[in-house]
């Protein structure tokens, strides 16, 4: 039996120091090449782990891969299926210490294949494996080193077939332990003995004799998942919770499942009933709600199931991650049906520390280039959650969001979210790279993008529905009083309403005019908060039956600004925002006038000259007749071309990126 010490919470993060959930879970999208290549999701497995990698876009060699450190590469598991392990001799052939290498398995590499990977690091509190030989005894006990009571058991027999077995905390309310699923059927809970009526506790499991768990002589393993209930130990102060095991009752309605975190992976499976082990995640896309029910959507969730081989799912919604857990979109069986008993895994989405680089949650990215049948930018090095994308000779400046997938908002205008023609875009993949149609930029080399990464105390994008209250409370993760929001009806057509702090809640400056206005039924009548922001009944920001999105911003030093000055009427003037090298991204408005929302960057120029300008409320081409910007180490330097950034006596609101 092999249950080999695994690295405490607390002990070991990227780097050295505390456990962050991005160091032992990571959901990984790639495209298979036929060859040999390497992944590179900055999971360490070297401390131990697990492999679990799915094609996506067929059923054509569609089967689950399931290869962990334990039992080494030459030992594969298919989870949609009951049969014995087989040895690959190119699947995973390494496991390293910042992700997995592949060969030319058909199954995990096919050429041109979509894949999709999900790999657990060994971690106390959040994931073990367990290997032994069962000895067909009753009451059989298991060590294992997850470091707390488990919240979810998968067993499989490696050198025989025989049926996948699951144990979870959530199949009964007092005795769990007497029942058990199956994770290659679409079975209901069923009271065996598989786990001889026994509970599990922080160091051990104990086992029945039957054949699936414990038959004398054969080999079996064991993967075990924790359930942390503000015990969890990650984070940069080591308190944090990552994985939740749970369970619900369905109402069939769209009630929220309060998780206590945002996921970024969800299993859900029904255990009063039959039905599939379905898998959401952030990285392939779930459901967020645009329109006006519950519904109604323009981004479906791109479904997977545990325990078969079929391609993804991606016209039905069923899911949606919000700030504290997931709620429903809608009645399906497989998750939603009312009276039907369902557990769950969910898993938080990281980081959970504040960023300490700029260039690992903001990006510039200039010109497009042809790869059929997208055009793909270059990677910006990081899994950016939000990209507003234009062309510098004049266009509709289109933001895209991770939440809603292919589909796009204008910030120049008040259309609602559109989807489903020609003109769309999506992340297509973890390292960073944006994929447009070609039907929409071509190869235009005058295309700019800038993208940004949700991170705690920087950025971070929430959905939500108005109910029309006078000051409505919106959950988020900023982990800070933000000082800048955005916010946009996705549902109806309706102005872009901005929120500064410098301004207060009683203003409002729309995107698409530029133009503000004052009143509490933008914002409500309380103050923002670290863990909730306010609107109130104004259709721009909180109307009732409608959905909006909402863009959060801070200040976080040496890697973002949001401030405010007065102009002075001169060349010259310093803006400090704390950088040591300067400005990479400002957006400037004037808010005592009117007047555009002017946006410069590093890529296409802030030098000691003309700076090129562009404007996000409108789809005129970037103005390269004046010095608008200079560089400055702490920031940047505005200067009084045109009076439109410095004039004497008038009011500028602004946000800047190093």
């Amino acid at each position: 039996m092999t249950a080999s010490k695994i690295v405490a919470a607390a002990a070991s993060g990227a780097g050295g120091g505390t456990i962050d959930v991005d160091d032992v879970f990571s959901t990984f999208l790639y495209n298979g090449n036929g060859g040999t290549q390497s992944i590179v999701n900055n999971i360490d497995l070297t401390e131990g782990g697990l492999v679990w990698a799915k094609r996506r876009d067929s059923t054509s060699n569609g089967s689950h891969t399931l290869m962990d450190t334990e039992r080494g590469t030459s030992s594969r598991l298919r989870s949609d299926n009951n049969q014995q392990a087989y040895s690959p001799s190119d699947a995973v052939t390494a496991f390293n210490n910042n992700g997995f290498s592949l060969g030319a398995d058909a199954s995990i590499n096919g050429n041109g294949y979509e894949m999709v990977s999900w790999t657990f690091r060994k971690a106390e509190k959040f994931f073990d494996i367990v290997t032994y030989t069962g000895d067909g005894s009753n009451g059989r006990a298991i060590n294992h080193n997850l470091g707390s009571v488990p919240g979810m058991i998968i067993i499989k027999m490696t050198n025989a077939s025989d049926h996948w077995t699951v144990y979870h905390r959530g199949m009964d309310s007092s005795s769990p332990e007497d029942y058990r699923l199956r994770l290659n059927t679409t079975d209901t809970r069923n009271d065996s003995p598989v786990f001889a009526d026994t509970a599990p506790t922080s160091t051990q499991f104990t086992l029945g004799s039957y054949s699936e768990v414990n038959a004398n002589g054969y080999s079996y393993v064991a993967y075990l998942f924790a359930h942390n209930n503000n015990d969890g130990g990650f984070g940069p102060d080591s308190d944090q919770d990552i994985i939740k095991c749970g369970s619900y009752t369905s109402d069939g309605g769209a009630g929220p499942v309060n998780v206590g975190f945002e996921p970024q992976l969800v299993v859900i499976k029904a255990s009063s009933d039959t039905g599939s082990w379905m898998v959401f995640d952030c990285m392939r896309g779930t459901n967020t709600s645009t329109g006006s029910g519950a519904t109604t959507s323009v981004a479906n969730d791109n479904t997977l199931y545990w325990n078969l081989d079929n391609a993804e799912l991606t016209n039905t919604g069923y899911i949606s991650f919000d700030p504290i857990g997931f709620k429903h979109e809608g009645g399906s069986g497989d998750t939603n049906t009312s009276g039907r008993d369902y557990v769950y895994m969910a898993i938080r989405r990281g980081p959970l520390a504040e960023p300490d680089d700029a260039t690992k949650v903001f990006g510039i990215n200039e010109g497009g280039t042809n790869d059929s049948p997208t055009n793909n930018f270059t990677s910006v090095g990081f899994v950016p959650d939000m990209s507003i994308t234009t062309r510098t000779s004049g266009t509709q400046n289109y933001l895209l969001t991770r939440l809603y997938g292919s589909s796009y908002l204008k910030i120049n205008a008040t259309t609602k979210t559109t989807g489903g023609d020609n003109a769309t875009a999506a992340f297509n993949s973890p390292t960073g790279t944006l994929d447009l149609n070609t039907n929409w930029w071509g190869t235009d080399s005058n295309v700019i993008t800038w993208s940004w990464k949700r991170a705690k105390g920087y950025f971070d994008v929430v959905a939500y529905a108005g109910s029309g209250g006078q000051s409505q409370s919106i959950s988020h993760n900023l982990g800070v009083i933000p000082e800048m929001i955005w916010v946009k009806c996705t549902s109806s057509a309706t102005n872009w309403a901005v929120y500064h702090k410098d301004l207060g809640i009683s203003y409002v400056i729309n995107f698409d005019t530029g133009v503000g206005g004052t009143g509490n039924q933008y914002w409500g009548t309380a103050a923002h908060t670290s863990s909730v922001f306010k609107v109130g009944s104004d259709g721009d920001t909180g109307g009732s039956s409608d959905f909006f999105t909402a863009y959060l911003f801070a200040t976080l030093a040496g890697i973002s600004k949001v401030g405010s000055y007065t102009g002075n009427g001169a060349d010259g003037r310093v803006i400090d925002c704390g950088f040591s090298s300067g400005a990479r991204f400002v957006l400037i408005k004037s808010s005592s006038h009117g007047g555009s929302w002017f946006v410069f960057d590093s890529t296409r120029g802030i030098v000691s000259g003309n700076d090129p300008r562009g404007h996000l409320n409108n789809t005129d081409a970037d103005y390269t007749g004046a010095d608008y910007l200079d560089p400055s180490s702490s920031g940047f330097i505005v200067n009084n071309a045109n009076g439109d950034l410095n004039d004497s006596g008038r009011s500028y609101i602004f946000y800047a990126i190093a």
